[in-house]
């Protein structure tokens, strides 16, 4: 056995897991050609119809952000604009494999170039899609380990997180990455520990290994000391879950016996199915924008109706507040973000966009209006930032109300409230008193007052939701709202973090949305408070 060897990098999902190392990458196979251009654009067009179908598969299982990934990598794939340079090099006699590599390896270059911060993410996807399909085009199968492994890699995929069977636990382990990219994302809703920005690091020889995500500490070969502290460490950490898990089922209550509101926050209907309504106070944010696939026909009425009636069916009478559509910056949707936007953060989204497009909004508010007669339906607005969107707001729901009851059809309409993320908002909340209730968005708050984004590893650390402007900020507005009888919550990832609570609820903070998955855990560390 070898002598062990501790490595760190950069947490990016917390938890520890032990067991054997599984190397991730291509399993490289040379591939024979087929002697003519014919006969190598049809291996290329059927790598790329196995490559789509198996993505489609996928998808059709995934929700929310995953969803969302699978659906930007399916549309690309279908877009022939992205074979077009590849099938002309094949014309001229080069090797499909050659020619594709070679066309995605520029489009992917371009991405990586770009300013926009949104396209260079997403040149991970265009990585994810050259490797699918060069994958079946030389007939090499992927290695992906196994249920029960540390897959160590330079990067993962985002679709090769989603393929892999976690049943038996896991974790991730890679040179490169960030905490902040799509795979991170996946493995923190999945509960997979996970490091990355390693480094160079030799595993050879090296068999069976420790991960400690929150740590960011991977022990290759471990000692039999570490292996006894890692024991303990994890049988604590279970205790601490279990402990957790007694807080589910009833109010959050402070060591004082106040309550404190925790609702969720949920970005598909299939979320639904694993969580008890009990254990939560209701939906604090519904992301409307998973029925909005990029790619796919828009959303009709009756399909967004039938959506939000299965929400509010399985609140039983529990608030339900659900954000309109909240589209552009990092989530484009083909035929209504605008392309080729500068600066998209700082462009046509949120509500600055539903409203310059009345014809998908409307739809929205009708379907919204229909299902509020089935609950507690409160509507949210993203990105308000004059007074003027809500007023605008108001008369199209006004007006869609109109319409419904000319129509015959049943409705009722639901209260309007705002997202607290522009710091224009937060600074003057008296000027938005029109809104019935307010909810502080803590993770674009945070990134327009440090003027950083938490997508660009350069400068993440500066995006910290714990600086004194974005606290006073939040402080200041739970003040008004407490003043003016306007209701106050906060749905960001700061409610969902025990790190920040103590300081939230010392600002005034009663109300707050978490993830489904942190709802024992924040309850359990509001009764230490």
């Amino acid at each position: 056995m070898r002598q062990m060897l501790e490595l760190t990098g950069r947490p990016a999902s917390d938890g520890i897991f032990s067991g054997p190392l599984a190397h991730v990458g291509v399993l490289t196979r040379k591939r024979v050609q087929t002697g003519s251009p014919e006969g190598e654009v049809s291996a290329l067009r059927e790598a790329v119809a196995i490559s789509l179908a198996e993505l489609f598969a996928l998808t059709e299982k995934a929700e929310g952000e995953a969803g969302d990934i699978l659906g930007f990598q399916s549309a690309m794939l279908e877009d022939d604009s992205l074979q077009s340079s590849a099938l002309a090099a094949i014309a001229a006699g080069e090797a499909a494999d050659i020619a594709w590599q070679a066309a995605l390896d520029a489009e992917i270059a371009g991405y990586e170039q770009s300013e926009d911060e949104y396209f260079r993410a997403r040149s991970a996807d265009l990585k994810d899609i050259r490797d699918r399909v060069l994958r079946h085009l030389s007939g090499a199968e992927e290695s992906s380990g196994r249920s029960g492994t540390i897959l160590v890699a330079e990067d993962l995929a985002p679709s090769m997180f989603l393929e892999a069977d976690w049943s038996k636990g896991g974790a991730i382990v890679l040179s490169a990455g960030s905490p902040t990219s799509h795979v991170a994302m996946l493995a923190r809703a999945r509960g997979i520990p996970m490091i990355v920005g390693l480094g160079r690091a030799d595993f050879a020889g090296h068999g069976v290994a420790i991960v400690d995500g929150g740590q960011g500490l991977i022990l290759l070969s471990p000692s039999s000391d570490r292996q006894r502290e890692y024991a303990v460490r994890l049988e604590t950490l279970k205790s601490q879950r279990q402990r957790e898990q007694q807080f589910l089922i009833g109010p959050a209550r402070r060591k004082d016996g106040r309550q404190i509101e925790v609702a969720i926050n949920v970005a598909g209907v299939d979320e639904l199915e694993t969580i008890d309504v009990k254990t939560c106070d209701g939906i604090g944010l519904m992301r409307s924008e998973f029925l909005f696939r990029d790619g796919a026909p828009l959303p009709d009425e009756d399909e967004q109706y039938e959506a939000y009636r299965r929400f509010l069916n399985w609140a039983d009478g529990k608030p339900v507040t659900i954000r309109t559509l909240d589209i552009g910056g990092d989530k484009p949707i083909a035929g209504l973000t605008q392309p080729g936007e500068k600066n998209p953060f700082l462009g046509l989204r949120g509500i600055r966009l539903t409203l310059a497009r009345p014809d998908v909004f409307k739809i929205q508010l009708r379907a919204m209006a229909r299902a509020a007669v089935h609950g507690h339906l409160k509507v949210m607005i993203p990105m308000v930032t004059v007074p003027a969107e809500i007023a605008e707001t108001d008369r199209l729901l006004d007006l869609c109300m109109d319409e419904l009851m000319g129509e015959g059809k049943h409705c009722k309409r639901p209260p309007l409230g705002i997202m607290v993320e522009v710091p224009a908002v937060a600074v003057a909340p008296e000027l938005f008193r029109q809104a019935a209730f307010f909810s502080i968005g803590s993770n674009d708050l945070t990134q327009y007052v440090t003027a950083s984004s938490r997508d660009e590893p350069s400068v993440a650390a500066l995006n910290d939701p714990s600086h004194p402007a974005v606290r006073r900020l939040i402080a200041s507005v739970a003040k008004f709202g407490r003043e003016n009888n306007i209701p106050v919550s906060l749905c960001g990832d700061m409610a969902s973090d025990p790190v920040h609570l103590a300081t939230l609820l010392a600002a005034g903070i009663t109300s707050l949305s978490v993830a489904p998955a942190r709802l024992g855990r924040i309850k359990a560390a509001i009764a230490d408070i």
